[in-house]
């Protein structure tokens, strides 16, 4: 599943890039124009998108960004997720709200008229969550006896969990003011608390942990709206 995600992203990747070339060779080119500042708000669309097609998943992100200066955003994602695993001797269940902030760089050169981007974006993220032992197995010496599956749920509240994150990506203006955006995610975990019976076994907003590495991955397609605050002449 997580393959066929990262294909699809790509594809969007080229979609969009596509989109965004077609656009600079329409675009009208000026010597002196204004650029538009103001608050960009949306939603990811994948995690919808997973909510309807996964029976063990749920959740839901909105994200903003807000231009500063010249190429660059203050940025910022909240969300909340619910993710069940179920392995060989355990199921478990994690569900909790998230926040990121940052800020993102707009590498790409506009045209005239035009605001896209390819970006490069820095966040830190922060996760409170709870993580329920729903089952798992006791394996006997002897066969005789089998394997015991305990069913008892056993709740703990009030983990936390904070990581760093790269992101790169890109947003292209379909018509005037809606966006459409894909990017990818490239996270390490900076800290968290763990219960005492089980590790985490996935943290809302960073995904799926594990004993191998800090590192983890993600994606998100995004529409957003651009409320225009104010204008500025192009330097």
């Amino acid at each position: 599943m997580k393959q066929q995600h990262i294909f699809l992203f790509f594809i969007s990747i080229f979609w969009l890039l596509g989109i965004e070339s077609s656009n600079a060779q329409t675009a009208t080119d000026t010597v002196n124009y204004k650029e538009r500042y103001g608050l960009r708000v949306g939603i990811d669309l994948s995690k919808p998108l997973r909510t309807m097609l996964e029976d063990d998943y749920s959740g839901l992100e909105l994200l903003g960004d807000y231009r500063i200066y010249k190429d660059y955003y203050l940025a910022a994602e909240i969300g909340n997720e619910q993710q069940d695993i179920f392995e060989e001797n355990l199921s478990v269940s994690s569900k909790g709200s998230y926040i990121k902030l940052g800020a993102d760089y707009n590498a790409y050169e506009n045209w005239a008229g035009m605001e896209n981007a390819i970006f490069i974006g820095l966040r830190y993220g922060f996760s409170t969550f709870s993580q329920t032992l729903e089952s798992y197995a006791i394996s006997t010496q002897t066969p005789y006896f089998g394997t015991d599956i305990i069913t008892d749920p056993e709740e703990t509240k009030g983990l936390t969990a904070s990581w760093a994150e790269l992101i790169v990506g890109v947003k292209v203006e379909l018509f005037q003011n809606l966006y459409l955006g894909a990017n990818v995610q490239l996270k390490r975990q900076i800290s968290e608390t763990t219960p005492s019976n089980i590790d985490n076994l996935y943290i809302p907003g960073f995904g799926t942990t594990n004993d191998f590495s800090e590192f983890g991955v993600g994606y998100s397609y995004n529409i957003s709206y651009l409320i225009p605050l104010y204008k500025k002449a192009k330097k």
